[in-house]
């Protein structure tokens, strides 16, 4: 499933093709969102923001396109009506008089008026966005020690979009790794030291992996891998897909397992079981 960082690149590149001019076209998949190509056709998309995994295309005439990936969307950014060679189904197309703006497999799409957004079912429950809201990492330490979030699990929580909207199940191992917290342990289990790391890791590794198309790796560490000819996966990230691996900082061998039936890399050794 693409996570925060990947939606937000995404609606970056749907914002630089499409915002500003006229839509001269559009196409829902949908049949009850049919009615709403006459509504939004002629007018023009004002911005494109995120929520998490979610997109918000905001048009000049009041309404919005909220869209979520899910596990298999993908957007597609071409020139006008120029059409990807894909199996995908189309769901939404989106036209100007240059560019055309096309996602590909999402079920999840709906308009709305602006001033309904907020009350949107994901929008309403989703915590902060890191990428596109101020948040600070004592905000982030006063969520982890709140009634609502203190006693449960890490590997539970971070992927709860209540807790901070975005964080999927890359980041996830990623960040737990750069605070040094074993995946068993809850915030009320962690020392301040702790909570602090872990906050800073959630706003740095969403933003490294942000501006850096995926990497969460330490970008240097990375520059040199990549240069000794290294894959993109094999220099990516500091745990997650690196199971059996020796861990860049100890040696110690990487350990997969299954949390929420999705799968966690953590370092025994760096990531110790105590407070």
């Amino acid at each position: 499933m693409p996570e925060g960082p990947e939606i937000k690149r995404a609606a970056d590149q749907v914002e630089k093709a499409l915002a500003g001019r006229p839509v001269n076209d559009l196409y829902f998949a949908f049949d009850h969102l049919k009615d709403y190509e006459s509504i939004l056709k002629g007018t023009s998309i004002e911005k494109v923001k995120t929520k998490g995994k979610a997109m918000l295309i905001h048009f000049t005439n009041g309404y919005t396109i909220y869209s979520h990936n899910q596990l298999y969307g993908k957007w597609y950014i071409r020139n006008a009506y120029n059409y990807p060679k894909t199996n995908r189904q189309l769901r939404l197309a989106l036209h100007n008089e240059k560019k055309s703006a096309l996602l590909y497999s999402a079920s999840d799409i709906e308009v709305l008026r602006d001033e309904e957004v907020p009350f949107h079912s994901f929008i309403a429950k989703a915590g902060p966005d890191l990428l596109s809201e101020p948040v600070t990492a004592e905000d982030l330490i006063s969520r982890f020690q709140s009634d609502k979030f203190r006693r449960r699990k890490w590997t539970a929580l971070l992927l709860d979009q209540t807790l901070i909207a975005g964080i999927g199940n890359y980041l996830r191992s990623e960040i737990l790794f750069s605070a040094g917290i074993h995946p068993d342990l809850r915030p009320i289990d962690c020392t301040k030291e702790q909570l602090a790391k872990a906050a800073h890791a959630c706003i740095d590794l969403m933003w490294r992996s942000y501006e850096n198309n995926g990497i969460t790796n330490d970008l240097t560490l990375a520059e040199r891998l990549k240069a000794e000819g290294a894959k993109r996966y094999q220099y990516r990230h500091w745990v997650f897909n690196r199971e059996g691996l020796p861990c860049r900082l100890c040696g110690t061998e990487i350990v997969k397992f299954k949390a929420g039936s999705r799968r966690c890399y953590y370092c025994p050794n760096c990531q110790s079981n105590e407070s």
